[in-house]
């Protein structure tokens, strides 16, 4: 592990309102008509992976926005020794953002060297917790600054849970001093898939924690709901995130949308509701 440097090097530019993620599609008419989005999500992987978001485009973006990073392939929750080639392209990444905000998930995403390009969960046990809390604190010391952990949804639950999901972010985020990025969609897909009560989670969670929350859209399957980030915000979702902001007072809000994009006015209705929520909720938490 090499000392970070990023904290000393990168203006850090803060975030607050409702953001997008920044997909290819929509970068051209971004930079020809500069929206009225306070700020961007970059999915760092697709920056990342051969054929990604160009330099050119990113940095025209990250001239006008400030822009926060959104990994998925750090596999904290995996056995593997943790990967500081990639960390080490996160943090050139986020010195060409201007960032100190990167994101990540409460997951695993390999095992024996295979990737499952998807975010698996972990069991909720305390061996688990210190596991990757432990993870996390070599991740926030190699990039210089603390990183927010998403809560994932999920199709069953393990036999070896110790406690419920509030619990094991309430112990990861603790442990590992880190943020927490409260995905709102991955917590009522875990409501519908496991007939849990999410308004009892929302008011057992650590607010202290919370610096970001994400919206996005599921597809209904046969007897569950399945994350897939391609349709709009549900109702019942739209009510949560109502809720949660009564308790926790605006905070950095992003519309994530990955599949099926649509055009950029849905996205931009999409942005203008969930700022319209936030604006009867003045008290902002600036990540």
């Amino acid at each position: 592990m090499q000392p970070a440097t990023l904290a000393a090097n990168t203006v850090h530019r803060p975030i607050s309102g409702v953001g997008v993620g920044l997909r290819h599609k929509h970068v051209p008419h971004i930079l020809n008509h500069l929206p009225k989005v306070p700020w961007f999500e970059l999915l760092a992987d697709n920056w990342l992976a051969p054929g990604g978001l160009n330099r050119e485009y990113l940095t025209a973006v990250a001239e006008h926005y400030p822009i926060t990073l959104h990994g998925v392939n750090l596999n904290l929750g995996g056995t593997e020794p943790l990967d500081f080639y990639y960390l080490e392209k996160i943090q050139q990444l986020m010195e060409l953002c201007k960032t100190q905000h990167y994101s990540e998930h409460a997951c695993f995403t390999q095992f024996q060297n295979q990737f499952f390009h998807d975010l698996l969960p972990v069991p909720f046990h305390e061996s688990v917790v210190h596991h990757m809390a432990d993870r996390i604190q070599q991740t926030q010391q190699f990039l210089g600054c603390k990183i927010l952990i998403e809560n994932v949804s999920s199709y069953v639950r393990y036999q070896e849970n110790q406690f419920d999901e509030v619990d094991f972010l309430t112990r990861l985020t603790e442990y590992g001093d880190c943020y927490l990025l409260l995905d709102m969609n991955n917590l009522y897909v875990n409501e519908i898939n496991h007939h849990e009560s999410l308004r009892h989670k929302l008011a057992q969670l650590p607010l202290h924690r919370i610096k970001e929350i994400h919206l996005a859209g599921h597809e209904q399957r046969d007897g569950f709901l399945l994350d897939t980030h391609s349709r709009p915000v549900c109702d019942d979702v739209w009510e949560y995130y109502e809720h949660i902001l009564t308790i926790t007072g605006a905070l950095p809000t992003l519309i994530e949308w990955d599949h099926d994009l649509p055009e950029w006015p849905q996205l931009e209705q999409e942005q203008r509701r969930a700022s319209a929520i936030m604006e009867n909720h003045q008290t902002e938490a600036v990540a």
